[in-house]
């Protein structure tokens, strides 16, 4: 854990867990390292049936594109693939073109459905459409076609992707329904993604707050001169990003810098990817950020009765009593509560 993850836990949880995300690959109960790809990561592997019984692995003469695969047109797509196949690299195509302009990054979360196809036996393996819910898991955490096959692509967009074993389960699954050497088929439904930095339309400041620049990628604030500090929560969109709008209980996922408005000190730098329930962070946060959209960057000029009354005296870095706080955030990510 970095120092400024702690940061943000200590400073704006109060001393509460943060809810950070420990999704596995398409939302199974065995998470795998990135650099792991012999750990099964993807609840394809984790709910194919245990009762498949291994067989060696056919003869196939892989393909160099994915020609020989179709998917319908529905709701739930239905994969049709002349078994055994394979695939000599890992190729994706696009089915349905998302709409908006959002496209997923190489860190990014994604929420999706998806359906799995064994391309030795051409049977599905496992499938969101079926369990009637969407998944969400960080890029980070999946097998390497998946990612491969994701990055880049259009939310809102389904594409199909075909993997050869090295960038899918080099080792086979631990079940056994995937065998070393096995292709596989995905088609997907890209739901939304969570974005690398802000992204969006440039809004214009009002007059008299902090102005903002980026300096290395980083903002950096600047105090007008003479100015005396707001008794009231100052909220200002630096950039309108085009995602799903913050509410009350929504967990986000930002990075942020913080200054002392008094002297312009930088008091926290945590321009890094985390997440928290926002109704679990600091007031100035929770009336601020209602409403913004996953995207946005935003300053905030918050008062110190919605911040810290009493400072942090034993902090590190420590903060004197009734000091208002700046906040400039890029917001990353926005997800509705767990239904569990």
């Amino acid at each position: 854990m970095t120092s400024s993850t702690r940061s943000f836990r200590r400073a704006l949880f109060g001393g509460a867990l943060a809810a950070v995300l420990t999704l596995t690959a398409c939302g199974g109960d065995q998470t795998a390292s990135p650099d792991d790809t012999s750990s099964p990561s993807a609840s394809a592997v984790a709910s194919a049936s245990p009762s498949a019984s291994p067989s060696p692995t056919a003869t196939v003469s892989p393909s160099a594109d994915l020609s020989a695969v179709t998917v319908s047109d529905e709701d739930i797509p239905v994969i049709t693939v002349e078994a055994p196949w394979g695939i000599v690299s890992t190729q994706t195509k696009v089915l349905r073109e998302g709409t908006g302009t959002q496209k997923v990054g190489d860190d990014a979360t994604v929420s999706i459905n998806y359906v799995g196809v064994n391309g030795r036996t051409g049977e599905i393996f496992d499938s969101s459409f079926e369990r009637g819910e969407p998944t969400s898991f960080p890029l980070g955490s999946v097998i390497t076609g998946f990612k491969v096959g994701l990055v880049g692509q259009s939310v809102g967009s389904r594409v199909l992707i075909g993997m050869p074993s090295e960038d899918g389960y080099p080792e086979g699954s631990q079940d056994g329904s995937i065998l070393p050497g096995d292709s596989l088929i995905f088609v997907v439904d890209i739901i939304s993604s969570s974005f690398d930095e802000a992204t969006g339309e440039a809004v214009t400041p009002a007059a008299g707050l902090p102005t903002v620049t980026m300096t290395d990628g980083k903002p950096e604030i600047t105090i007008p001169a003479g100015a005396t500090a707001p008794t009231e929560l100052q909220i200002q969109p630096l950039i309108k990003g085009s995602g799903v709008a913050v509410a009350a209980d929504s967990t986000i996922t930002v990075k942020y810098r913080s200054w002392n408005f008094a002297d312009g000190s930088l008091y926290e730098d945590s321009w890094e990817s985390q997440s928290g329930e926002l109704a679990n962070l600091i007031t100035g946060w929770q009336e601020g950020l209602v409403g913004q959209t996953a995207g946005s960057r935003v300053l905030l000029v918050v008062p110190p009765a919605k911040a810290y009354p009493d400072g942090r005296p034993s902090a590190t870095p420590a903060l004197a009593a009734g000091q208002t706080l700046v906040y400039v955030l890029d917001i990353l990510d926005v997800t509705a509560p767990s239904a569990s």
